[in-house]
């Protein structure tokens, strides 16, 4: 059994529980190492017990340096007498400097997977900051058997132009996980999208569900509900960026149609909170330009898997997918006159031929299952069978 040291900067993300159930539903043993976001530390997850390396502060990035710093000092200690992995995943370039130091504590060749699901703003600047990070993530990266991303964009706009990783790149999608395929013991999810019917409108529902980072998203669908006078509905789920916006709840409840239901779990609830939706919001102004333009969100899967109708803009690499896919709706530019404009003469007839595109899709599209992982799984035990023959030459 591949066994994988997954080393994260935030244990408590969502979407490292999803790595987790992907690789081992793929049959890899996992052990997992990481930072965390909240107060305590974290018991449990998916019957790992994670290697606490201290907490670290969302947006604090000095903080998160100093963090890096000590915890490289004690990262061989941390790690203890655990087994040698076969493998070990760094999320993130904060993650990968620990990688080359873990790997070290274990004195042996252990090839290493970079695993960067998104570009952040500060490798992206042309000043000194941004052209140190940028050399920084070359000289980590310079031995690093893959390269994981879940977006084309990010290989198109960064990765390839900067020179950035050399190892080959596999391209992981944020599909969603079928449940029932892939964690024991769940109950039955839908046989597939067409399976899930939405609400009656008007009113007309739209979620936000997942990362709530973008404030600009917030104040333009509380605009556009206002504007709408109950027509339409925002209903927001998953975890707020309160370093964003601290007054997130406040907000929240002070606008008339707006609703927060609190976090979720992924995937055991996707199927309930988008059947109260019939539309997804999948648009994202928090790095406008870069990061924002360039990522395909869990949303966007999650959303179409159940029949949400996709929101998106037209100039994004998400709205590209959708017009290749030839469903959802696009906007031409983010504001709540070309909301209405799009949206404000919604009728039943319309939404079942927009929601009836989105269920025609094969839904490989949207969702990964235990052959996916399995698949995932093969070929990173495939990096080992490299790592360990170059290893064997240069002993003989």
């Amino acid at each position: 059994m591949l066994h994988v040291l997954y080393l994260v900067h935030d244990v408590s993300d969502p979407a490292v529980r999803r790595r987790i159930i992907m690789l081992r539903a793929g049959g890899a043993e996992v052990t997992l190492a990481g930072f965390r976001r909240i107060t305590n530390p974290i018991a449990d997850i998916e019957g790992v017990r994670p290697i606490d390396l201290g907490a670290t502060r969302d947006g604090r990035f000095g903080q998160r340096l100093a963090a890096i710093a000590k915890a490289a000092v004690s990262i061989g200690s941390k790690l203890g007498d655990m087994p040698r992995p076969d493998l070990i995943i760094a999320r993130n370039l904060e993650m990968l400097a620990l990688a080359r130091r873990a790997r070290s504590a274990f004195g042996a060749s252990v090839p290493i997977v970079y695993e960067c699901l998104d570009i952040h703003r500060l490798v992206l600047r042309n000043d000194v900051m941004g052209k140190a990070l940028r050399a920084t993530e070359r000289f980590l990266a310079r031995d690093v058997k893959l390269l994981v991303t879940s977006s084309p964009a990010f290989i198109a706009n960064y990765f390839k132009p900067f020179g950035q990783v050399a190892a080959p790149i596999e391209l992981v999608e944020n599909k969603y996980f079928e449940a029932a395929a892939i964690l024991p013991g769940s109950p039955e999810a839908p046989g597939g999208s067409e399976a899930v019917e939405s609400p009656v409108g008007p009113p007309w529902r739209i979620g936000w569900f997942g990362a709530l980072r973008c404030r600009r998203s917030l104040e333009l669908l509380a605009d556009f509900s206002r504007r709408m006078e109950g027509r339409f509905e925002i209903v927001l789920r998953g975890r707020p960026a309160l370093s964003e916006f601290p007054d997130f709840h406040a907000f929240v409840e002070s606008e008339p149609w707006l609703s927060f239901g609190g976090p979720y779990r992924n995937p055991e609830d996707m199927a309930s909170i988008y059947g109260e939706v019939h539309f997804s919001w999948a648009i994202d102004f928090f790095e406008a330009g870069q990061n924002s333009e360039w990522l395909l969100p869990n949303r966007l899967y999650e959303g179409c898997r159940f029949g949400a109708v996709p929101i998106s803009m037209g100039n994004t690499e998400t709205g590209r997918f959708l017009s290749k896919q030839d469903i959802g709706i696009l906007l031409p530019e983010a504001s709540p006159k070309a909301l209405e404009a799009t949206l404000g003469k919604m009728d039943e007839h319309r939404f079942a031929s927009l929601k009836a595109r989105v269920l025609g899709r094969n839904p490989r599209t949207w969702s990964y299952d235990r052959s996916d992982c399995r698949a995932l799984v093969e070929r990173l035990r495939s990096l080992t069978a490299v790592s360990g023959s170059f290893a064997a030459e240069a002993l003989a």
